[in-house]
């Protein structure tokens, strides 16, 4: 029997880049789809797939990748950014139905959003269901899945009751927080998904599928503070808190930029519950049942307990944010670049300096000057930036494409060099990297760069206005980080 030929977009997103290795899984030949390819360089599974550079929102680029495909995931959703993101998704979705039919790819499946029926939908719930329109409406057989809130280690809605609820022992709410919801445990969503490509589909259609549990939100945050282990909280309905303010609100207080946070509240303005079970009749639920979300979240803290968090919000780039790599040193000739350079003998080995580099960042901080990185995150977040509160994905380890607090991984040769884009508001790009040389068996030497592009006099102004922080911070940062591998050299030879 021939193998499926399977394509997937958005495959350094957070449903995407859990669906790539379960259709691995499951037998099928993987094709992902990424404007950014080196974002999969380290992903476990990236030698398995075929990876190609592509962007939906240029047809000429979708050409290649869509040939001899059978079925192709439309996994990307922008949930957050400017007000024109409607059009946005709207080409996008009629380049992806075009390629697709031109290519003669025999389905489509897209995970949109649930939603009643006839409803004042918001912006984001709106676009996805003309999204779905456009692809079913294609004349290529297409299966829109409509999934509400999802639960999951790194999801947004999950890191949203998270961290408010981890926070706010009294929190203030829109009227939404007694909208009645049907969330579905991640793990859920990727049945379904791995099932839509063969299963059997009459017509091209929407299907709503959601969890065993219809609640309110309100009772989710409850439920997950009593699973954390937290004192019930005290939540105060205020009828004029605004999505735009509250979304300022949620920004400050989560990991959550500001724009996604007011999507994902306008999204919950009605309620999000199943209103018809047809997926049954194509895809069987899962041989142990859906998943509750009590036990979605237990899932979900265990693995970020763990350090075992395999994708999160955060893994795709916001809107904005600098996409260009750092350009060779040779193409600096004739550019306004800043830098700041320095190096230190490490009383360690190379690998055990490797191993305080790689896990810098997240809970495990900056060291040095831990107020100047707290100001700098709260300014970024007041700003509309990310701010430092995305953490890292893993405590020990990066991949390329990582989010670290404002930063992202750029690239990384493990053991020898770590490169971080900047993902902070500030007028120009920014890098900040590290090499580790080895100069004898019990010695290392560590390599630390900083370099700024400025953007007009504003990045200019910006680069002095800081310089005077740079000998605390980055000098800071390289006594610390040597000290650091120093002492664990030290500890791990005596043990």
């Amino acid at each position: 029997m021939t193998q499926l030929r399977v394509l997937v977009t958005g495959a350094t997103g957070y449903i995407g880049g859990r669906l790539a290795p379960r259709l691995l899984e499951a037998g099928y030949q993987v094709r992902v789809l990424a404007r950014s390819p080196e974002k999969l360089t380290d992903v476990p599974w990236a030698s398995d797939v075929d990876i190609a550079r592509g962007d939906l929102s240029d047809p000429e680029s979708l050409s290649a990748a869509f040939a001899d495909v059978d079925v192709v995931y439309y996994l990307v959703h922008s949930m957050g950014g400017p007000d024109e993101f409607e059009e946005a998704e709207r080409v996008s979705a009629e380049n992806v139905a075009r390629a697709a039919h031109t290519a003669g790819v025999g389905r489509i499946v897209y995970l949109g959003g649930l939603h009643p029926e006839s409803a004042d939908l918001s912006p984001h719930l709106r676009s996805r269901t003309e999204v779905g329109k456009i692809l079913t409406e294609s004349g290529v057989p297409t299966m829109v899945l409509q999934a509400g809130v999802v639960i999951g280690s790194g999801s947004a809605s999950f890191e949203m009751i998270r961290h408010l609820t981890n926070r706010l022992p009294v929190m203030t709410t829109p009227r939404w927080v007694n909208n009645k919801i049907q969330p579905i445990a991640v793990r859920d969503v990727l049945h379904y998904l791995v099932a839509a490509a063969e299963a059997p589909l009459p017509r091209s259609r929407s299907y709503d599928i959601g969890g065993p549990d219809v609640i309110r939100y309100g009772e989710m945050m409850q439920i997950y503070a009593e699973i954390a282990g937290l004192r019930q909280r005290r939540i105060l309905v205020l009828p004029v808190l605004t999505p735009k303010l509250a979304g300022l609100w949620i920004g400050l207080v989560t990991p959550i930029p500001r724009s996604l946070g007011r999507a994902l509240i306008e999204s919950l303005h009605n309620d999000a519950v199943v209103g018809e079970h047809d997926i049954d009749d194509v895809i069987p639920p899962p041989a142990a049942g859906l998943t509750s979300y009590r036990d979605a979240v237990r899932l979900a803290l265990r693995r970020i307990d763990n350090g075992e968090v395999e994708t999160t919000w955060a893994s795709a780039s916001p809107v904005g944010a600098p996409s260009d790599p750092l350009p060779s040193d040779p193409d600096w000739a004739g550019e306004v670049v800043y830098t700041d350079e320095r190096s230190k003998e490490c009383a360690a080995d190379a690998h055990t300096l490797w191993s305080v580099v790689e896990s810098i960042g997240g809970e495990n901080g900056w060291y040095s000057f831990p107020l100047a990185w707290s100001v700098r995150g709260w300014l970024d977040r007041i700003a509309g930036g990310v701010g430092l509160t995305r953490g890292r994905r893993n405590p020990k380890q990066l991949n390329t494409g990582d989010p670290l607090d404002f930063w992202r991984v750029e690239h990384i040769e493990r053991g020898s060099l770590l490169r971080l884009r900047a993902e902070m508001r500030a007028p120009g790009g920014a890098w900040l990297e590290w090499r580790v040389r080895p100069v004898d068996q019990d010695s290392s030497r560590l390599e630390q760069r900083a370099i700024f592009f400025p953007k007009g006099l504003a990045g200019r102004l910006y680069w002095y206005s800081i310089l005077p922080f740079h000998g605390i911070i980055f000098r800071g940062m390289m006594e610390n980080i040597t000290g650091a591998a120093a002492r664990l050299g030290h500890t791990v030879q005596r043990g």
